[in-house]
Order: C-alpha cells, then sequence, then structure tokens
C-alpha cells in the first residue's frame, strides 16, 4: 500500500503507521520504526526527515500518556459513582500506616459491656485460653482487651500507672506475655482527660510516659477515651498519644473513643487505626439499628489503615434473638467495622458460636480491598446494604427487614452497580448455598421480621 501510493497519500501512511508503531513499540524502536524513517529519507531531505520523526514521536508520546490519564481518570469516576473507595498496595493515603496495623479491621475479644468494672486477671486468661480452644483465634479473633478499671486510683512515686493489686496481682506485663504465648494480643484503656470514665487516672500530661509504660508491659492495643479533660480539642489530646505511641518504637493498634462526637471520622484517619463513629452501644434492637444507620454515612473515611467503629459486637449477651444478632454481625461485616465480641465466650452456647464463626462473613469483613459497606436503599423499614466491590470482583448484598413483620425485600441492579441484564448467580452466606437459577435485573426475597438475607454476587456476563 505505501509503496503504490502518491507521494501525499504516502506520507499521510507513513504517519499512520508511526503513530501506531509508537504506541506498541515505544517509538518504533523495531523493524517498522527503521523502514518508515528510510521511506521518509526518500522522499525529503533525510535532516528534515530526522525531524519529522521527532515530532511525530514526541506526539505520539503524549497521546499516550493522554490515554492513561483518561483511563485512569475513568477508572477513579467507577468508584466514585458506586460510592468505593478502593485502596490500593502502598497508598493508603488517608490512613495511619505509619505504624503498619490494621490493614484490614481488627478482631478480638473486650470486657466492657458484660463484665464492665467487674474484670480480673483470672478472667482474662481464661478468654484467651477460650479464645484458642474455641477456634476463634484461627478465624482472627486475636486480640484481648481490658477496659476501664484495671488501675489503681493513683499513680506510684515516679507518676506511673500501676496495675490494680487485688485485681492484676501478676501485673499487665505477666498478663500480656501468657496472653502471647496463645499466639493471641494484648489490649489495655486509657483516657485522654485528668481521669478515665470510671475515675481512674488518665493520661493527659502523663502520655509519653504511660506509652512507654504500656510499650514496657507488651501491649498490643490501646483503646484511648475522651472523659474528664481538660476542654480542649479532642483531636490534640488524641494527638499527643498517637505521637506517643510512636516514640515508643512498639507497633500497638490506636483505637480513639470520642463517642461519635465532633464528626470524628473526618480527622482521625491520620492519627488513629479505628475511631468511634457513635455513643455506646446497647444489647438491644434499636441500638444496632441507630448504631449501623450513624456509622453507615461515615463509609468514604474508612479504608486500610483506619476503620469506623459503631462499637462492639452483643452477640451472646442475650438481650436480643438469634435472628437480631445475626443482623448485627451481618451489618458490622460489610461495615468493615472492627469485630470485638462483648459476650462471656467461656460460656458460650452453640448459637452465639455459629454467628461469630461464619468463615464466609468473616472474610467478607476482612476483604483486602476494605471499602465500607453502606445503606444503599430504604423503604419503609425495608432496606438494601451493598458491600462495594470485593476482590476478585465479587458482591455482597443484605436484605434487612428491620420492621415488624415478613416481607419482601428487593435488590435491583442499578443500586449495586450492576448493569441491568447482568446475570449474577448468587450465593447465601448463612445458609451456605447457591440459589438454583442464576439471577438478571433484580433479586426479590421474603425476609423474616428483624433479619436478614446475605448474598454473594457471583457475575457470570457483565450486559
Amino acid at each position: 500500500l505505501v509503496q503504490n501510493a502518491c507521494s501525499a497519500c504516502k506520507c499521510l501512511s507513513l504517519v499512520a503507521v508511526a503513530l501506531l508503531s509508537a504506541f506498541s513499540s515505544f517509538f518504533a524502536t523495531g523493524c517498522v520504526g527503521k523502514y518508515i524513517r528510510l521511506e521518509l529519507c526518500a522522499l525529503v531531505h533525510c535532516s528534515m526527515a530526522s525531524w519529522i520523526w521527532v515530532v511525530f514521536s514526541v506526539i505520539s508520546a503524549l497521546c499516550g500518556f493522554w490515554a492513561h490519564v483518561i483511563a485512569l481518570e475513568e477508572h477513579v469516576n467507577d468508584h466514585l459513582q458506586t460510592g468505593e473507595r478502593k485502596i490500593s498496595d502502598g497508598l493508603h493515603g488517608l490512613s495511619m500506616e505509619r505504624n503498619g496495623l490494621s490493614l484490614t479491621p481488627p478482631m478480638g475479644w473486650t470486657s466492657r459491656n458484660h463484665f464492665g468494672c467487674s474484670i480480673n486477671e483470672t478472667i482474662i486468661r481464661a478468654t484467651a485460653d477460650a479464645m484458642v480452644s474455641t477456634g476463634l483465634a484461627a478465624l482472627g479473633y486475636e486480640y484481648i482487651n481490658i477496659d476501664d478499671c484495671w488501675a489503681e486510683s493513683n499513680r506510684d512515686e515516679k507518676g506511673n500507672l500501676v496495675p490494680r493489686h487485688s485485681t492484676f496481682p501478676s501485673g499487665i506485663k505477666a498478663l500480656a506475655e501468657y496472653v502471647h504465648r496463645k499466639g493471641l494480643k494484648l489490649g489495655i484503656y486509657s483516657d485522654s482527660g485528668y481521669s478515665t470514665c470510671q475515675k481512674q487516672p488518665g493520661s493527659l500530661g502523663h502520655e509519653q510516659q504511660d506509652a512507654s509504660t504500656f510499650a514496657s508491659w507488651g501491649v498490643d492495643y490501646l483503646k484511648y477515651d475522651n472523659c474528664h479533660n481538660d476542654g480542649s480539642r479532642a483531636q490534640e489530646g488524641f494527638s499527643a498519644m498517637s505521637d506517643s505511641l510512636m516514640k515508643t518504637g512498639r507497633p500497638i493498634f490506636y483505637a480513639i473513643s470520642e463517642g461519635g462526637k465532633n464528626d470524628t471520622a473526618i480527622w482521625a484517619s491520620k492519627i488513629a487505626n479505628s475511631w468511634r463513629t457513635t455513643h455506646n452501644i446497647k444489647d438491644e434492637w434499636k441500638s444496632v439499628i441507630s448504631h449501623a444507620d450513624e456509622n453507615s454515612k461515615w463509609a468514604d473515611y474508612a479504608g486500610p489503615g483506619g476503620w469506623n467503629d459503631p462499637d462492639i459486637l452483643e452477640i451472646g449477651n442475650g438481650g436480643m434473638t438469634k435472628e437480631e444478632y445475626k443482623s448485627q454481625f451481618s451489618i458490622w461485616a460489610l461495615m468493615k467495622a472492627p469485630l470485638f465480641i462483648g459476650s462471656d465466650i467461656t460460656q458460650m452456647d452453640s448459637g452465639t458460636f455459629e454467628i461469630l464463626s461464619n468463615k464466609e462473613i468473616i472474610e467478607l469483613n476482612q476483604d483486602s480491598f476494605g471499602i465500607q459497606g453502606k445503606k444503599v436503599s430504604s423503604y419503609r423499614d425495608l432496606e438494601v446494604w451493598y458491600s462495594g466491590r470485593l476482590a476478585g470482583d465479587h458482591k455482597v448484598v443484605i436484605l434487612w427487614n428491620r420492621s415488624e413483620e415478613a416481607a419482601n425485600i428487593t435488590a435491583h441492579w442499578e443500586d449495586i452497580g450492576l448493569h441491568p441484564t447482568a446475570l449474577v448467580q448468587v450465593r447465601e452466606l448463612w445458609e451456605h448455598a447457591e440459589l438454583t437459577a442464576s439471577q438478571r435485573t433484580k433479586l426479590t426475597v421474603m425476609v423474616e421480621s428483624h433479619s436478614v438475607k446475605m448474598y454473594l454476587f457471583l457475575v457470570e456476563t457483565p450486559f
């Protein structure tokens, strides 16, 4: 074609070939590029041909660069339109990655809601034993956290915190060593004020001293509250402890508890690994609903390195039905919330264990993309919640019936980022079974009152 064309057409043809060659082999360094340069020299003076070649190469490079920019823009827009934030490996700019922790939400147990201040080292050791013997540790529950009421009312003569001798006679260091031998991690509690919520010594003015103490004891997690403070901005007190923990050189998960005040999610990701978005939860259905709604609205601020925390799991404490507990576990997992058991696992019944040990739902919570799921539609307490994109391009959808009667709930494909004609294979994560037929356009299911249906979507054909 090139050899038989007129000179003008020949030049245009060479330009087209040059552009294609530049895209495919970086400025036509192969055989095609050599041929084009020879043909140009035959048409015009060789020096001019060289300049023409340079110009076209630069233009091609710019075109290639611009194509990559456009592709990247389309990729970002796709995430924004579906309310997702994919955070790739090595790029977690909004989160506290400087301590290298919490690339997935933390899992474990905490003493507060079941034991309150009736806590001691015997309970902590027994809980660590049960975490291993039940198999929960193997599923990812690794933190054993002591909440408030572990310390003496006064510091020692050097200003150090002292474990309460009557309840922790072996000390926290020995307790941490016991927990570590089980392959688990130990958490502890303090406060950014003069005293904790239960009137034990706070860390205000002692941030570095207390952080160093926790590190020397082998503590792996710090919950930091904000009771009885000096009236300064919450960010200041929380930041002071964050910096102090980093200076110890020990990786300590840092969880701040502001009770959902001061729009914590907006600023906390720079200083903490998790932050409370709500007030204290109760073992009641209405409390679970309100906490889910409050946490959902902050979805865009969570991701690997830092997580929205709607408070602990009440499963096993006895105040709700099994279906209500399944609802909490399902929604918390989808929201990528920290999964901290708040009941006595040494006395755990089979129903509680069945919920807490659902491996497929735990895998959703621990998905490497770290995109927080949220509510996408609601009508008269009949709701659809969507996970956002997961690793492997799967999706999870929850149909949540918060009403007082059984009802049909429909998930429409357009609400979860699917093409209306996409063909989807569906698996129910509580029943561990696939639906008999693939679904197209929408999914409608009857859901019992105060219960959920939770589905993994595998897209067979996207259109």
